[in-house]
């Protein structure tokens, strides 16, 4: 299942559990933007038959030490929210508010909640399909006339991502400098709607924020109010969703809490934009309490006429492969189905999902926009939650490690496809699993020939022939369905070019910032280890194989640095078939 998140320069729609993301997407991409985290989200084996619930005491505890395990007390934290129908098991909160001032947070506090705006806006523009003022299947050009290609674009493919218009959020240089203007809804529009579609309206599909202005917009034409009084008047109101309104970053907001990023390793204030570009894609902000509301309404009949709030459910056309309807992802989820979104803005993650069968929702909003192998990752901690709350947790690693001897014979090349293939060596006494231009992700023994990703739910199973030797891996990145086969080769592991030590002035002469795109790499040092850190995510440690060429085995990415004597000017870098060339900044 894959959430979508309006992540302005992080553009995220961290595969709803983040598959692999990419290090320096396309545009139009939604993963994050930046380095490259492989999340190794989801995963597990279920169990042929669904264990009783477990007792509201349990889930709680379970909740609390989740919440425990991924945040700390001082620095940026989360409130979670976990219900089953009207019963909150669990809410509570971890971390700081302000961080500067040492504000603890509490459950109350109120959140930027990114991309969960849509199902919002979505709901919102439902509303006025029942009052018959917007038809799904009407033009686009009927809302907005002058629009190029308008009347080729309908409101459906406006509401699951399969307009082909441009999303401005991957227009190169956006983040770097013009999200931080205050806009209006026309002036917005103007940013992108003269550009080149990304293909034939209702062809492919493609998660864009660009779409959900357009939505906004005609929200606003059909209902003679701007999108987010409309949404105040038609669904906060009537819902009692009291601290839910649009994140206005020029007036006070009553519980708002600072939002943070990282730099060099330590909590640092979030990048700005202006509260006016997320728009109906991601500018609302809310609580964990007022997400629970939305949820019970929306799930119960209390929003949407049944016929509509089926459609809203329910993907169609392109958007099948991806499980997207209106605002919501409908996919598998444990044996059952799940509807979720996730959100991502400056400073801000969250993510919501109610699990139909069993009641369950889960809403957790978090303070700072880094994840970090599957930490402080809104939607893998409620994934988890959910699935205990349900009866059918994920699986824990076990206790004992397997030995090296154990785990040598699993060592090897697997591939999927002639472009695919994964490696699996032993370092350090681990399996360690590397798509062949990927990141490394360390091994969790699960047992009987099964791995968990670290710190993720993402799995891997061993297939043996008659003689017991390793004949294949299955890979499950969600824990549903039959997962991926990978057949093992004869191919020899590829050969790890050893780190050299270099003296200080060699790597004195790297050190600098490094910018592309309005996207800045820094280079830097901790002592003697060099590091590097691209904005907004966390830094990773270098290793010299050359005074001019660095890998960064945590991404699967090299650095080369140009001219190879004095200060670097250009740093040029290498991951997974891309090159990317940064300048040092003056």
């Amino acid at each position: 299942m894959c959430s979508n998140a309006y992540l302005v320069a992080l553009s995220q729609r961290l595969p709803v559990s983040s598959r692999v993301a990419a290090l320096v997407a396309a545009p139009g991409v939604r993963r994050m933007r930046l380095w490259i985290l492989s999340f190794a989200l989801a995963a597990a084996s279920l169990p042929s038959v669904a264990a009783p619930a477990p007792s509201a005491a349990a889930v709680a505890r379970y909740a609390q030490r989740q919440l425990q395990t991924n945040y700390a007390q001082h620095g940026p934290g989360a409130a979670l929210l976990v219900a089953r129908g009207d019963q909150v098991l669990y809410r509570g909160a971890l971390g700081e508010a302000s961080v500067e001032l040492g504000v603890p947070l509490s459950a109350e506090r109120v959140f930027r909640i990114g991309s969960v705006t849509k199902q919002f806006a979505a709901a919102g523009l439902l509303k006025l399909v029942e009052a018959g003022k917007v038809g799904l299947d009407d033009p686009l050009s009927k809302y907005l006339p002058d629009y190029p290609n308008g009347a080729k674009i309908t409101v459906r493919q406006l509401l699951n991502h399969t307009s082909g218009v441009k999303s401005y959020t991957g227009i190169p240089g956006v983040m770097a400098g013009p999200i931080r203007m205050d806009l209006s809804t026309a002036q917005l529009i103007d940013t992108f709607e003269h550009l080149p579609v990304d293909f034939a309206p209702g062809e492919k599909w493609a998660y864009n924020n660009s779409g959900y202005v357009l939505v906004g917009a005609v929200i606003e034409a059909a209902s003679g109010q701007p999108w987010h009084e409309y949404l105040q008047q038609a669904l906060f109101q009537p819902l009692g969703l009291q601290h839910t309104r649009w994140g206005d970053d020029h007036a006070l907001i009553p519980g708002q809490v600072q939002g943070y990023t990282l730099s060099h390793g330590a909590p640092a204030p979030a990048n700005y934009a202006s509260m006016s570009q997320p728009h109906a894609a991601g500018a609302l902000v809310s609580t964990v309490d007022d997400l629970l509301r939305w949820n019970r309404a929306l799930h119960e009949g209390k929003v949407l006429r049944s016929d509509l709030y089926t459609a809203m459910i329910t993907p169609e056309g392109a958007a099948k492969a991806e499980h997207y309807g209106y605002g919501i992802e409908h996919a598998g989820f444990r044996n059952g189905d799940a509807l979720a979104h996730s959100g991502g803005i400056f400073g801000f993650l969250s993510f919501l999902i109610y699990v139909p069968g069993s009641d369950v929702s889960v809403a957790i909003v978090q303070n700072s926009d880094l994840v970090a192998r599957g930490k402080r990752n809104p939607e893998v901690l409620a994934r988890k939650i959910a699935a205990y709350a349900i009866g059918q947790p994920y699986p824990e690693p076990v206790a004992a490690r397997p030995i090296e001897p154990q785990l040598k014979p699993l060592e090897g090349v697997y591939r999927m496809d002639a472009n695919t293939a994964r490696a699996m060596r032993v370092v350090g006494g681990r399996l360690v699993s590397q798509r062949i231009g990927g990141q490394r992700v360390p091994l969790e023994a699960l047992g009987n020939d099964e791995f968990l990703f670290e710190d993720g739910l993402s799995r891997l199973r061993f297939e043996r022939d008659a003689q017991g030797r390793a004949t294949g891996v299955r890979f499950y990145p969600d824990g549903e369905g039959e997962g991926i086969y990978s057949r093992r080769t004869d191919e020899a592991l590829p050969i790890e070019t050893a780190a050299i030590a270099l003296p200080a002035a060699a790597r004195e002469r790297v050190v600098g910032r490094y910018a592309r795109e309005g996207r800045v790499l820094s280079v830097f040092q901790q002592g003697e280890q060099l590091m590097a850190q691209m904005t907004g995510q966390p830094p990773f440690a270098l290793a010299a194989t050359s005074p001019h060429r660095y890998t960064v085995d945590a991404v699967g990415a090299v650095l080369e640095f140009a001219p190879e004597s004095g200060p670097a000017q250009t740093l040029t870098l290498r991951q997974g078939g891309a090159v990317l060339e940064f300048k040092r900044e003056p």
